[in-house]
């Protein structure tokens, strides 16, 4: 079972929490990890792209010429997807990407998140963050002393300041505990939670 230090916002330890190893110390298998990553990016797609079929394209109503004896072609409208400023052939049509990962599966890849960022030593656990007021500044010297550049930070609820102080901080984002997910905490190399979140995030995938 791993133990990792906890700090305040100074970066001081003030104290120590012994971490689940049913959570933290899961083998990683890049192919789970893969399949949610492309799960969640892919429910996040809009798939409002179209294109307009020879129904759609305004005109097009009469026929160009008679069907026999012009020595042309047969033509039925001036929208068929072989003329100019005609309809497309099979373009994109509304569509949804999601697909289904099952439940334990996204509970799975979660943890494996996790454990990687503890096999790194890229998880940090803070007691708390307290501002005195919503300031971007005061949050800036608070990462700068955790030396946070890049980080995720879970909190168990984030409090207005701590919010407002934090949204604009470029390479930094804040989510609380029952938003954590495996993009998010892939994407930022340092992970930071805190004492609260660490725990509720704990009891939810023991």
């Amino acid at each position: 079972m791993a133990t990792v230090n906890i700090l305040d916002q100074n970066n001081r330890q003030v104290g120590s929490i012994e971490l689940a190893p049913e959570v933290f110390e899961v083998a990683v298998r890049p192919e789970i990890l893969h399949l949610v990553v492309r799960a969640q990016l892919a429910a996040k797609r809009s798939g409002t792209h179209a294109a307009k079929t020879r129904g759609q394209v305004s005109g097009g109503g009469r026929k160009p010429w008679r069907q026999k004896g012009t020595g042309r072609a047969r033509a039925g409208s001036i929208r068929s997807p072989l003329w100019r400023h005609g309809a497309v052939l099979f373009g994109p049509t509304p569509r949804s990407y999601e697909f289904k990962v099952n439940r334990k599966v996204r509970r799975l890849a979660l943890r494996m998140a996790l454990s990687s960022r503890l096999s790194e030593n890229n998880l940090v656990v803070v007691d708390a963050i307290e501002l005195p007021a919503p300031k971007t500044k005061d949050f800036v010297a608070v990462a700068k002393g955790l030396g946070l550049e890049k980080a995720l930070i879970v909190v168990k609820d984030a409090g207005n300041t701590l919010a407002l102080s934090a949204r604009n901080v470029p390479g930094i984002k804040l989510l609380p505990a029952e938003r954590l997910n495996v993009y998010d905490v892939l994407q930022y190399p340092k992970l930071v939670m805190l004492e609260g979140a660490l725990r509720d995030v704990q009891e939810r995938l023991k």
